[in-house]
């Protein structure tokens, strides 16, 4: 216990929780649950109780409560596969991701091995353009001056941002991503009527012996605008575990994407901007997959990229990675007094705005970028759309990774088999014998607390991410070493 300590002399808050967490009685299981995040920044804290009972009789076999815990809660992963939230939890994400997206390639996780022989490919489609900017142009390989006149480094702030701000095409930029997802979902339509009439076939016909099975994610690019990366790939009408007819073959799924991708088009009306029709850009990439390997665009090399990708989020184009609307009045501006009447909001002073988009440390480019969101969002036309609520996504309001259903196995599905990993482990560790489905019930309660470490945790979590980082660098070594010697 820690009544009788005396800290006061001790002036970090840190190091004064340290020494209260580890002045308890069970210190051992503190650090083990700090250890078990693996280097999550910011944990859920949750408080309950579990049990397992035998259904007949209603005896508790076992059972768990965070009243037990040493500090009275049990932490657990935040999950955010954001890598400037949570780095730990986010390697997570894209090694599941990985192993989905390899697994429509490569067979595994339920998919059979045969799926490598499909034909299948990696397209790029990339938004149109709402006005030049600044860039890094090549010819012949070699690197060519922008049109400002400056041959830009990689790093180059400017890159992506408007050689001429006040002719920019904002709202466009703005409605272009906040249909994004949706111009998709409409793409992978007219894939199928482009497939269909390209194979001189009705579309119930193609769909009696075909499928199409796809997984995309999305990633911005510098400019602030989103682009998708696909991995297309035909199927027998029942999925991945039966191959499509002999006259499915690569060259009519480009010749498809390609005729879908010219001609998928969304309008959007609207008094105040005028009717727009939201299309693809005239960049389309669209490579094939090898089934052997053998080629630039490996399985493996694929998989990879997609994984990379799925963990970017719109800070990478220079915006923030938090909401800006107020959170006590929801971004209204307004909250409801007691008398019923609209009392203007205290935290915001009426703005909606959780801090001033003027004082936002970002580019001209993306402050823009948000302002025209966040105008666009309070239009009566784009209520639905609540644009202020993702000004800080750029407009960007659709899912960063989605995938067909036929595609392979699902994130939910790998992290169950994780979860009964780790529960069978502990299981072990205990000495528990495996329970009987049939003959048991499991009762379960639990209730959000907080989120994040104590201060003392925080230098635990600290320690073990170090750990991490050296057991990865002396493994990166030892597989150096070794591929030197071969």
């Amino acid at each position: 216990m820690t009544s009788h300590l005396d800290l006061r002399h001790v002036v970090s808050p840190a190091v004064r929780d340290l020494v209260e967490l580890a002045n308890l009685q069970d210190f051992d299981r503190v650090q083990e649950q700090v250890r078990n995040l693996r280097g999550c920044t910011r944990p859920v804290n949750l408080v309950g109780h579990t049990a397992t009972l035998d259904a007949t009789t209603n005896t508790v076999l076992r059972s768990y409560s965070t009243a037990n815990e040493p500090t009275g809660r049990l932490l657990t992963a935040c999950g955010n596969r954001r890598s400037s939230r949570c780095p730990a939890c986010s390697r997570v994400y894209a090694a599941d991701t990985y192993h989905l997206i390899k697994a429509g390639l490569s067979g595994g996780k339920t998919v059979p091995e045969t799926v490598r022989t499909h034909p299948r490919v990696f397209a790029t489609l990339t938004a149109p353009s709402f006005g030049p900017v600044h860039n890094r142009p090549t010819e012949g390989g070699k690197l060519r001056a922008c049109a400002c006149g400056t041959q830009h480094a990689e790093d180059a702030p400017e890159l992506g941002t408007p050689l001429r701000p006040s002719t920019y095409d904002y709202t466009g930029a703005v409605l272009w991503n906040a249909h994004a997802g949706a111009l998709w979902a409409r793409f992978t339509t007219y894939l199928r009527r482009a497939l269909a009439a390209h194979l001189g076939m009705t579309q119930k016909a193609l769909n009696a012996a075909l499928r199409v099975s796809f997984a995309k994610v999305a990633e911005y690019q510098k400019r602030g605008l989103v682009h998708f990366h696909a991995v297309i790939r035909f199927d027998g009408p029942e999925g991945s575990n039966q191959p499509p007819p002999p006259w499915a073959t690569i060259d009519a799924l480009k010749a498809a994407i390609d005729h879908a991708a010219e001609n998928t088009v969304l309008t959007v009306t609207s008094d105040h901007t005028g009717d727009r029709e939201i299309r693809w850009g005239d960049r389309l990439d669209v490579r094939e997959i090898t089934a052997l390997g053998n080629g630039e665009l490996t399985d493996k090399a694929v998989a990879g990229y997609v994984a990379k990708y799925a963990t970017k989020s719109a800070e990478d184009s220079g915006t923030v990675d938090r909401s800006l609307i107020c959170a006590p009045c929801a971004g209204r501006g307004h909250r409801r007094g007691p008398d019923g009447f609209r009392d203007l909001c205290a935290d915001c002073e009426g703005t909606g705005q959780a801090e001033p988009l003027q004082d936002l440390p970002v580019q001209r480019h993306v402050r823009q970028m948000i302002r025209t969101a966040w105008a666009l969002g309070h239009l009566p036309e784009f209520a639905d759309l609540k644009l202020w609520k993702w000004a800080h996504m750029l407009g960007f309001r659709g899912h960063f990774s989605t995938k067909s259903r036929r595609y392979s196995t699902t994130l939910g599905a790998l992290r169950d088999v994780r979860r009964a990993w780790r529960l069978e482990q502990a299981r072990t560790r205990a000495g528990l014998d495996a329970p009987d489905e049939k003959t048991t019930l499991v009762v379960s309660h639990w209730a959000y607390l907080a989120s994040g470490y104590r201060p003392g945790e925080e230098f635990l979590a600290a320690q073990t991410r170090y750990e991490i980082q050296q057991a990865k660098q002396a493994a990166d070594r030892v597989k150096t070493e070794g591929e030197l010697w071969q």
